[in-house]
């Protein structure tokens, strides 16, 4: 073909030494044409090729693979093949023009490499991503780690086609530059054994709901990746954690709470001391109408009732003997009410204790577990539980304590 050429344009009376360099260029650019020709059909076939296999199966992994534009992609190396292997005998009067040129098709040959390998790692990523097994565990950071080494790969590589020296001779300087390698790769170094360590351990998973103070997080793991672990919280802001902080640092993981029987209520009725009082006769029988606490009364009375005439205890003064209190019976009427409401778990704790008295007076706590474990609807049914318990304390002269808005003003102790 070259002969051909010189003699065509020798023939038509161009100077021999123009018509090599006439023939070079016409040479050059038929191989670009041909080249440009196979990759439009390449693509072509390839498109055809994947969307019908795509049709025909079940897996998703096809669809993946177009959508990571993979066919586009392999298109362009039968070009890329046959530009290597004509470029030598089209440039061969030009030395010079031939060692640049095929200098740069082995760098795009590399670099084609390089992004199809990500395309490919990235549609794996993908499809992992659509299994029950892997959905919550942290594939980006074993992408990016495999992708680390793809790219420090790729770059030596390049770097011996355009210095023209063996890869050894920059894995051996690498080798001596490890120290700072290593500084500079330390977060990233850091952030795939803390992935490693999350995966093993099973510490966090994507979707998990997790509170971190010291990065002012609190919400939902959406992405853990070589560097970061992406948290949405529930103000819809995203907080990025380093990887390895959820190692090194401390951290609450609702996983526990989302996959027991209940979200857990713990909360506290702070009840004024001065309305702390032994229940007399007549409380008592006002009390006994209320239904919960009716049978335990009952009961209650009719045994303090024997004990103090078994001993023989002067009951003109209500302090002597035994006796009921008004918050004991509160207490009792609120774990009657707790055990009785249909949205408190029974299979878990249910509660109700007193805690040790503080200048706020007297905390008496709820704890138990609500079955709905939604946010919004927990809340809600928190709120109507206090509600009720808040609007029962009167029945039984018991008040909750609050600050007086006058420091001056005090308020007055309740009757006997």
């Amino acid at each position: 073909m070259k002969q051909y050429l010189l003699d065509f344009y020798q023939r038509l009376g161009i100077h021999e030494d123009m018509a090599e360099n006439v023939e070079v260029i016409t040479h050059s650019l038929m191989v670009i044409v041909l080249s440009f020709a196979i990759w439009l059909l390449s693509r072509r076939i390839l498109r055809v090729i994947f969307s019908k296999v795509s049709v025909k199966t079940k897996s998703i992994f096809d669809d993946l693979l177009i959508k990571n534009k993979i066919p586009e992609t392999l298109s362009y190396f039968p070009s890329l093949f046959l530009l290597i292997s004509l470029f030598p005998s089209t440039m061969r009067s030009l030395p010079i023009m031939e060692q640049m040129g095929m200098t740069l098709l082995n760098v795009m040959g590399a670099i084609l490499t390089i992004v199809l390998v990500r395309r490919l790692l990235n549609t794996i990523k993908d499809f992992l991503k659509t299994l029950n097994n892997f959905k919550d565990k942290p594939i980006d950071s074993y992408i990016q780690v495999i992708m680390i080494f793809v790219w420090f790969i790729g770059i030596m590589v390049i770097f011996s086609f355009l210095s023209g020296r063996d890869i050894s001779t920059f894995m051996a300087t690498l080798g001596a530059l490890s120290a700072v390698i290593l500084l500079i790769f330390k977060d990233t170094l850091l952030g795939f054994v803390a992935s490693i360590q999350v995966t093993i351990n099973d510490t966090v998973r994507i979707g998990d709901w997790i509170s971190m103070n010291s990065y002012n997080a609190d919400g939902d793991v959406i992405e853990i990746n070589l560097s970061t672990v992406k948290v949405q919280n529930f103000d819809h802001t995203i907080t990025s954690i380093p990887t390895y902080k959820l190692v090194s640092d401390s951290f609450i993981n609702w996983r526990g709470m989302s996959e027991s029987g209940g979200r857990r209520i713990k909360r506290a009725l702070l009840i004024r001391v001065s309305s702390i009082a032994f229940v007399d006769e007549e409380h008592l029988n006002r009390l006994e109408k209320i239904e919960r606490i009716a049978p335990y009364i009952t009961q209650r009375k009719a045994e303090i009732e024997a004990e103090n005439r078994a001993n023989g205890t002067d009951k003109s003064l209500l302090l002597n003997g035994r006796n009921m209190t008004n918050i004991g019976l509160f207490r009792r009427y609120a774990l009657a009410y707790l055990q009785n409401h249909p949205e408190v778990n029974k299979n878990l704790t249910v509660m109700v204790r007193q805690l040790p008295p503080s200048s706020e007076g007297v905390p008496l706590e709820v704890y138990v577990f609500i079955k709905d474990k939604v946010w919004v609807n927990y809340e809600h049914i928190m709120s109507d539980i206090f509600d009720h318990l808040l609007a029962a304390l009167p029945y039984f002269d018991l008040e909750c304590f609050e600050y007086a808005s006058n420091p001056s003003v005090s308020f007055p102790k309740k009757k006997k």
